[in-house]
């Protein structure tokens, strides 16, 4: 008996017959579409990839703004 993948399982669930049919090898006649949407999430990583980066750099930005602050109001005290 060979191992279930969980795809597998994700895939059955949503349709049953599109499992049943990959099983027998047969191929998707909409095979644009699926590249498309291969596509279209690949560049939804990026842009998620690339909201992280920035969300961090703009982290590290606002605590290099706080310290300079701080150093400028303890001299303006001193």
């Amino acid at each position: 008996m060979r191992p279930i993948r969980a795809s597998e399982v994700g895939s059955y669930i949503y349709c049953a017959r599109a499992w049943w049919y990959h099983q027998q090898g047969v191929e998707s006649i909409n095979q644009a579409e699926m590249t498309a949407g291969t596509e279209l999430h690949r560049l939804h990583g990026r842009q998620v990839i690339a909201s992280g980066l920035t969300r961090a750099l703009a982290l590290v930005l606002l605590l290099a703004a706080l310290v300079l602050l701080v150093a400028f109001c303890t001299r303006q005290i001193i």
